[in-house]
């Protein structure tokens, strides 16, 4: 093996040695892979010239719309979560399954669902769920083990349900990987890979894992029923009166799933890309924050919200572009609608960030949104130097070599990729993993004729694992600070043992049946990246 080799596979194990030991993810990336370029320009294994492209890569990176959703994403769902959309999901999906075993876990899983569409969050809706059903279903006689793991497993579902960031900042690396495939076998215009193809490829993979989870806990509510015993409605509403309850669930479902399918419905349909559909979903959840927070009249942002839809099919439907040349009749009328719906929706926003400032809401949302989206696009920088150096010291021939000539073909080496993330899923978070593994394993994988959006979706679905594992499990962490003392750690590991099991049934499923991931995208865009 040669010098370049070794100091290659010595920077890949420093930099995940570094990651355990908790240094920040940006710095580690960053700084490990400047000390080994210098340390290996100074033994002549390295060309300090490969650091002149980092600048072009950082301003590549800057100006690419795609990761613009971020922090719009993230403020639609740090904004949905201070609108306390999750207690009223709770409280009106506990009472409607109240009649079937296991319903409060069930509720937590739908809820859990509906909160990953809107909000994508993994550590709002877990402290959330935790703080409002963990310690009603304690009291009401659930299983600790069976209460926290449906907690942890349905705070996690962010990651797959679209629209999440984490297959946004998947997407373009699985963009970038395919690209790069594709050159070296000689085409120069492959189809991109698109955010919007992961987004319709992760929908039916996503409910199916939500499938997988209620029927889990109906089964062990069946089979161990003290563990999971009936839950008067009475206990949660205090009237045994349906009615009620009806009235209840379509208040709380109306506002996220009316932002779920503006959002969600205009990338799946063409009309918005995932950054415009992000910025309306910012623009919502403002609307519902500002609804939520004060009492007064709602009229200026219910006129807004329907001034942002009419906005968002006229954009689908009509070119509203101006100072061309020719405009029709109908182009013209389209762009005067626009002009009238942007006041009206000027108006709505202006009212609701006007409430919500007033009790510094508006401060919280817009400071975590800034520490995220910061903490993001700085690990984004680091992996572009870890990047480059680790291919200046053709690591990534190493790696591709290794790959190449495991037993199994394709398929082995799909297996073996699976399993190294899985088994480091255990020790690092979803975002170190997808910027320092999937950049040097992504390429090698799509050069045996794997289909990307179909790759993207099993690396999705097997990340997701990485927050339910112990010991760094974030997930686990975030219920451990809310539990109660009654409730031990040791239960909290012990309870998401089968969810993690489900969730690899779900990826040998996706790896059995790839066409669960490609039959969605090819309905609604006619073909996918890799046909």
């Amino acid at each position: 093996m040669s010098l370049y080799e070794i100091l290659g596979l010595l920077l890949f194990g420093t930099v995940c040695l570094t990651l355990m030991a908790g240094f920040p993810v940006a710095f580690t990336l960053g700084g490990v892979s400047l000390l080994f370029a210098l340390g290996g320009s100074f033994i002549g294994a390295f060309d300090l010239s490969f650091l002149g492209f980092v600048s072009n890569r950082i301003f590549g990176v800057m100006t690419n719309e795609v990761l613009i959703a971020v922090p719009l994403f993230v403020f639609m769902g740090v904004m949905l979560e201070r609108s306390k959309v999750a207690e009223e999901l709770l409280e009106a999906m506990g009472a409607a399954f109240t009649s079937l075993p296991g319903g409060l876990g069930i509720a937590v899983c739908i809820v859990g669902a509906l909160l990953a569409a809107s909000t994508g969050i993994v550590g709002a809706t877990v402290v959330t769920m935790g703080l409002l059903s963990l310690p009603t279903m304690l009291n009401r006689g659930y299983d600790s083990k069976l209460a926290t793991g449906a907690i942890c497993a349905s705070g996690t579902l962010g990651q797959i349900i679209p629209p999440s960031i984490v297959l946004v900042v998947l997407g373009d690396q699985i963009s970038n990987a395919y690209q790069d495939a594709q050159r070296q076998l000689g085409n120069f215009a492959p189809d991109p890979v698109s955010v919007g193809d992961l987004f319709a490829g992760t929908l039916i993979p996503g409910l199916m894992l939500v499938g997988l989870y209620i029927a889990y806990i109906m089964f062990r509510a069946i089979m161990n029923p003290a563990g999971a015993p009936l839950v008067p409605r009475e206990a949660i509403t205090g009237s045994g009166d349906s009615g009620p309850v009806i009235g209840r669930m379509l208040k709380a479902l109306v506002a996220p799933v009316v932002l779920i399918v503006a959002v969600l419905g205009s990338i799946l349909a063409g009309v918005a890309t995932p950054t415009e559909a992000a910025a309306a979903g910012a623009v919502g959840a403002a609307f519902l924050g500002g609804l939520r927070i004060s009492k007064k009249s709602g009229c200026p942002i219910y006129v807004a919200a329907a001034c942002l839809i009419l906005v968002l099919l006229l954009t689908g439907f009509v070119d509203l572009r101006l100072g061309r040349d020719q405009v029709s009749s109908g182009e013209q009328i389209g762009i005067i609608l626009a002009a009238i719906a942007c006041i009206g929706i000027i108006w709505g926003l202006g009212t609701a960030l006007l409430r919500i400032n007033s009790d510094g809401t508006l401060g919280e949302v817009s400071q975590q949104t800034a520490k995220i989206s910061a903490m993001v696009f700085g690990i984004v920088i680091g992996a572009q130097l870890f990047s480059l150096v680790f291919r200046g010291l053709h690591g990534d021939d190493v790696v591709h070599e290794f790959l190449k000539d495991l037993p199994g073909g394709a398929a082995g080496t799909m297996f073996f990729v699976m399993l190294i993330m899985f088994v480091m899923g255990f020790f690092l978070d979803f975002i170190e993993i997808t910027f320092v593994v999937v950049p040097i394993a992504a390429p090698i994988l799509l050069l045996m004729d794997l289909n990307p959006v179909w790759l993207g979706i099993m690396i999705a679905v097997n990340l997701q694992t990485s927050f339910l594992t112990p010991p760094f499990g974030f997930a686990l962490f975030y219920l451990r600070g809310v539990a109660p003392p009654s409730v031990l750690t040791r239960d909290i590991y012990r309870g998401i043992i089968p969810f993690v099991g489900l969730q690899l049934i779900m990826l040998g499923i996706l790896a059995a049946f790839p066409e669960l991931t490609l039959w969605l995208p090819r309905m609604i865009y006619g073909t996918v990246a890799g046909d």
